[in-house]
C-alpha cells in the first residue's frame, strides 16, 4: 500500500522586529514604511513630539537672541495695514504697543509644544474623517494622530536651517517670523509686488511641507487599505485647502 503523500511544510512568515522610539524617528527619514508599519503595533507618538518641540524651542530661543521679539513685532506692524497709523502715534504709545505685541509673540512662541498638540489634533481630525468616510480606510484615530506626528518630523530640518541662517547674520529688519527659512517660493518674492494672497499661497511650494505631505500619505497607506498615491493626494488636497484659507485671511487682514 502506497504511503500517503506528506503535506508540504509551511514556514510562518517572519514578523518584523518591533522598533524602538529612536529607530522609528530615524526610519522616518530613511525608511518611512518601516516606521509607519510599526504604528500598527503601537501608536505611540510622544517621541516625535518631544523631538519636534525641542528643535522648535531651540529655534525660538535663537530667534529671540539674534533678532529680539521687539524687532519681530516691529516687522509685523511694518508689513500690516496698521503701519501708517502706528507711525503717527507718539513715541510712548508706540513703545507700549511694541511691548504688548512682543510679549504676545514671545509667550505664543514658547508655548509652541502645547500649541502643536492642538494644531496636530485638528489636522488629524480632518484627515481621519476624510480617509474613513471618504476613502473607506478604516483608520484608527490613535494611529492617525501618530502618523501625522511622525509626518511632521521634517520640520526639525527647517528648524536647523533657521538656526544656521540666524547665526549666519540675517537682517533683523527684513526677518519674517511667518517665513523664516528659504525653503519655499514665497521667501524669495516681494510681498508688496506680488500681493498678500499670492505671496502667502506661494509658501505652499515648500520643500519641507511637500516632504511631510508625502510622509503622511505613506503613513496612512501603511496603516489603512488606501493606496499610497491616493493617500498622498488626499493629504495634498487638504494642505492646499489650508493654504488657500490662510492666504485669504492674510489678504483680508494684513
Amino acid at each position: 500500500m502506497a504511503a500517503a503523500p506528506t503535506p508540504p511544510s509551511t514556514v510562518p512568515a517572519a514578523t518584523p522586529a518591533p522598533l524602538s522610539q529612536t529607530a522609528r524617528i530615524v526610519n522616518t527619514f530613511i525608511a518611512p514604511s518601516k516606521t509607519f508599519t510599526d504604528l500598527n503595533r503601537s501608536a505611540s507618538w510622544w517621541a516625535p513630539w518631544i523631538v519636534i518641540s525641542i528643535f522648535s524651542l531651540l529655534f525660538i530661543y535663537t530667534m529671540g537672541r539674534q533678532i529680539t521679539f521687539d524687532q519681530i513685532s516691529r516687522n509685523q506692524i511694518a508689513h500690516s495695514k496698521r503701519a501708517d497709523q502706528f507711525d503717527k502715534l507718539p513715541a510712548d504709545q508706540q513703545a507700549s504697543q511694541i511691548k504688548l505685541s512682543s510679549n504676545i509673540i514671545r509667550y505664543a512662541a514658547f508655548g509652541t509644544p502645547v500649541l502643536l498638540l492642538f494644531y496636530f489634533l485638528i489636522a488629524t481630525v480632518a484627515l481621519w474623517a476624510t480617509f474613513n468616510f471618504g476613502a473607506g480606510a478604516n483608520a484608527g484615530f490613535g494611529k492617525s494622530y501618530a502618523v501625522f506626528m511622525f509626518g511632521q518630523l521634517p520640520g526639525i530640518v527647517g528648524a536647523i536651517l533657521g538656526i544656521i541662517s540666524l547665526f549666519a547674520g540675517v537682517n533683523p529688519e527684513g526677518f519674517d517670523v511667518n517665513n523664516p527659512v528659504g525653503t519655499n517660493l514665497a521667501y524669495y518674492l516681494d510681498p508688496e509686488a506680488t500681493g498678500k494672497f499670492i505671496h502667502s499661497l506661494a509658501s505652499a511650494l515648500d520643500v519641507i511641507s511637500i516632504w511631510s505631505i508625502v510622509l503622511i500619505g505613506i503613513g496612512f497607506s501603511c496603516t489603512s487599505k488606501v493606496k499610497r498615491s491616493t493617500a498622498i493626494t488626499i493629504v495634498a488636497v487638504w494642505f492646499l485647502i489650508y493654504k488657500l484659507i490662510g492666504a485669504s485671511i492674510a489678504a483680508a487682514f494684513s
